[in-house]
């Protein structure tokens, strides 16, 4: 029975090990990707964005089996968007819409892996399905909170009669695209981790543990600067 608990605990750190790396690496992907997506005008920002971090979260699938892990990612995600707020002295009201957008990611792909996950048959497709389905639900409820929070000009354009269904031709079927393609990569990468992750834990702990606050570190000191330098 002691190991049981002893187990449960060390499998407990472990998830929040992912959790905050997987995590911090989206954060870093929002802060990082996004800047230079918008400065090199490539098209479908948030597409490929959305996609970027359905990867991710599909990286922790693959992993760890624990769907419920999702919204903590997207939880450090927005913690990382929103150094904006000491680093420029801006209101937590300046990226209230790409926080939604995150968090609402995190939610519905948690909430889809979890329904999913008792009918999956373990294939591709399946992945494709979920990743796609949970990006154009994404969109809608995006549509429908983000209209309400902080409309940047882009998204009031839409708030018109029909406007959600234009908004998800315009931006759910790009969101969709990417996450159909990432998600189940993500999901495949993170199968493939997690037994060389484990080994590594296992036989090299001081490696391990120093790797992962590189990792983290690392992500947050980039994520810093970037916001930093562009202001």
């Amino acid at each position: 029975m002691a190991g049981t608990g002893q187990e449960k605990t060390d499998g407990s750190f472990v998830f929040l090990q992912t959790v905050v790396v997987l995590g911090s690496l989206w954060g870093l992907s929002e802060v990082v990707i996004s800047d230079t997506l918008k400065l090199l005008q490539i098209p479908f920002r948030a597409g490929i964005l959305t996609g970027i971090g359905m990867g991710i979260m599909g990286m922790a699938v693959g992993m760890h089996r624990r769907p419920v892990m999702l919204a903590g990612l997207a939880l450090v995600a927005i913690a990382a968007k929103q150094l904006v707020v000491p680093l420029l002295d801006c209101s937590i009201m300046c990226k209230a819409n790409s926080c939604a957008a995150v968090l609402l990611q995190g939610c519905i792909l948690c909430g889809l892996v979890s329904f999913f996950e008792r009918f999956e048959k373990g294939d591709l497709s399946s992945r494709v399905v979920t990743g796609i389905s949970a990006a154009l639900i994404a969109a809608g409820a995006f549509y429908a909170v983000g209209t309400r929070l902080a409309p940047c000009q882009h998204l009031l354009s839409f708030a018109q009669h029909g406007g959600m269904v234009s908004f998800i031709y315009t931006e759910g079927f790009s969101w969709a695209f990417f996450s159909g393609i990432l998600y189940p990569a993500g999901y495949r990468a993170g199968v493939k981790l997690n037994n060389p992750v484990r080994r590594f834990r296992n036989k090299e702990p001081r490696a391990y543990y120093a790797t992962l606050t590189v990792i983290v570190a690392g992500c947050w000191a980039a994520a810093a600067s970037i916001i930093a330098l562009g202001s």
